[in-house]
């Protein structure tokens, strides 16, 4: 078994909790359509790309619009998401998340961000992050959503290391399938139930430490 030499870490509901700011854009959205969007139904988008997301509101609304307009209904959303995320701060990261990310890197571990948000650099920046990462990984530089594991494989390519020596950290479904697809062993942040294929399940960041992760 390869030692664990990088971590790769999701953005939203991991490092940061940003699903509210995509929750209220998104039902901002839905409305405009004259459909509703609940939080339940922003659960079902977790881990998955801008387009895609459209996508299924679309069909769960029972609206049809051509690829331009869809274009713009995407471009739309985001336009009100980038708003809603403008005055995030260091005060908005997830408890235990910037301790984790110091000790990893006085210990040595790569780091790397593997994220569908194309707004990723954006809130790393924010939040005074961007210094913990060797590499940023979004949906600027890939092509497929999760659970297509190519987030996380890019992230190990950048960091040169092997598949089987990084550990993600994800609190989606999608995301635990994209890693293990990857070879990676997977930290699952939410509950044992709703993250059952990942290797090590907790609640948050605030509960990891760096032996737990050599545990692994």
């Amino acid at each position: 078994m390869a030692d664990i030499k990088a971590c790769i870490f999701d953005l939203d509901g991991v490092l940061v909790d940003t699903a509210g700011f995509h929750y209220r854009a998104w039902k901002k959205l839905a409305n405009r359509l004259n459909f509703d969007f609940t939080i339940q139904d922003n659960e079902k988008l977790k881990g998955i790309n801008r387009k895609e997301s459209l996508e299924l509101i679309l069909d769960w609304g029972k609206v049809f619009k051509t690829s331009y307009e869809k274009q713009e209904l995407a471009q739309l959303k985001n336009t009100w998401y980038v708003e809603m995320i403008s005055g995030m701060t260091p005060v908005d990261v997830l408890p235990g998340a910037l301790r984790l990310l110091q000790e990893l890197k006085a210990a040595g571990y790569k780091i790397a961000l593997g994220s569908a948000s194309k707004n990723a650099g954006i809130i790393l920046n924010k939040v005074e992050l961007i210094r913990y990462f060797n590499a940023v990984v979004d949906g600027n530089v890939v092509t497929e959503s999760k659970p297509d594991p190519q987030v996380f494989l890019k992230g190990a390519e950048m960091l040169q290391v092997s598949p089987a020596s990084c550990v993600v950290f994800e609190d989606a479904f999608a995301g635990v399938e994209a890693a293990k697809a990857g070879g990676m062993k997977v930290v699952g942040i939410g509950s044992t139930k709703a993250l059952a294929a990942a290797d090590l399940v907790i609640s948050g960041l605030h509960e990891m430490n760096i032996q737990k992760l050599r545990d692994l």
